[in-house]
């Protein structure tokens, strides 16, 4: 007896299944939840005992808080404060006053309350003008053209200079729209949101990754610039501002990039960096 032929039918390989793509966030924070419970919300309850629980109160116009956030790119807080005073006596406008709030997670001493720069004069000004005013922040003939070409795209985009209608914005959604701006990267536009409009995006600079890396919040190779969805994802809305603020405070203070104090770290026994076996 002879075996039947099988037929094409029978014969044809089915497609093979495509495998589902693992998002890195989403597994990265069942991995910590698996084999490190709590930790987020130790290191919060930790960093409060030694730095507060800051409460959030807007900083300065969206506007401002963007030129000021260009003039901290790779300068001390203090010369970019510097740099901007000296922007609004080069280019005075008259604008009511704004107040600048710098709380614990700057690290200047704060600005002189005044009326913002003419943001029209400083977009239209010779460059040479504009380098000449912010010379005292540093770095003043690669931020000058970047201010202007910001204020520009602004103006093109949306009018006029404001940013304000950012605050209506679902958080993501306005990331993306300053991110599209040439010069403008996921931290600046966060330290915008955040402070002006109190979004739950955390800025994460250099004190924020060396800190977070240390402990073990995010995974050992992860840069700067993707840190952020990290921490979009692992804290509620009403904790970001108190995690960005106290990590960088913890930074500066306590978890130095050389020799850190960790005798006097609250959260030493939850650091991977003291103990790379700490739960």
């Amino acid at each position: 007896m002879t075996t039947p032929r099988p037929t094409a039918r029978a014969t044809k390989r089915r497609p093979a299944r495509r495998r589902r793509r693992v998002d890195p966030v989403k597994a990265w924070l069942r991995r910590l939840e698996r084999t490190r419970p709590n930790l987020v919300p130790d290191v919060l309850d930790g960093l409060a005992t030694l730095h507060g629980r800051p409460t959030w109160e807007r900083r300065l116009d969206p506007t401002s808080e963007l030129i000021l956030t260009i003039l901290t790119q790779n300068s001390a807080d203090v010369n970019a404060e510097q740099a901007f005073e000296s922007l609004r006596r080069a280019f005075p406008s008259g604008a009511p006053a704004e107040r600048h709030v710098p709380g614990q997670g700057w690290g200047g001493v704060g600005l002189s309350e005044a009326p913002p720069p003419d943001w029209a004069a400083v977009e239209t000004a010779p460059l040479p003008d504009l380098v000449e005013a912010i010379r005292p922040g540093g770095l003043h003939n690669q931020k000058a053209p970047r201010i202007q070409a910001a204020l520009r795209r602004i103006r093109e985009e949306r009018g006029d200079h404001s940013l304000e209608f950012l605050g209506a914005l679902p958080p993501l959604e306005a990331r993306a729209w300053l991110t599209q701006i040439d010069g403008i990267g996921t931290k600046t536009a966060s330290v915008l949101l955040l402070f002006c409009f109190d979004m739950p995006l955390v800025p994460v600079d250099r004190h924020v990754h060396r800190v977070s890396h240390r402990i073990g919040l995010i995974p050992p190779k992860v840069e700067a610039d993707a840190a952020h969805d990290y921490f979009l994802a692992m804290l509620r809305p009403e904790q970001a501002y108190e995690a960005h603020v106290n990590l960088i405070r913890h930074g500066r203070l306590i978890c130095h990039a050389r020799r850190p104090d960790c005798a006097h770290c609250p959260v030493r026994n939850r650091c991977r960096f003291v103990d790379p076996k700490a739960p």
